[in-house]
């Protein structure tokens, strides 16, 4: 490898320099969202139908299980 396309030690210092910074700011997902047995606010959303949803409208008699899936293709 020639000098010209060999990385220097201080661009790859800069470059692990910002990954930390990200990673540090980046949100603890434990910390994220309601948590287990927490009642969360009332909310409406349209289905795949169009149609709207509200939290309420979804309650059975025991209750409703909240589940958000993101798939990888978001």
């Amino acid at each position: 490898m020639s000098a010209r396309t060999r990385p220097s030690s201080s661009a790859i210092a800069l470059c692990l320099g910002l990954v930390a910074i990200v990673a540090a700011q980046a949100p603890d997902p434990q910390t994220l969202g309601p948590k287990v047995g927490e009642r969360v606010p009332e909310f409406s959303l349209l289905d795949q139908h169009g149609t709207l949803r509200s939290l309420k409208s979804t309650f059975g008699p025991t209750g409703a299980v909240l589940v958000f899936f993101r798939s990888a293709d978001w």
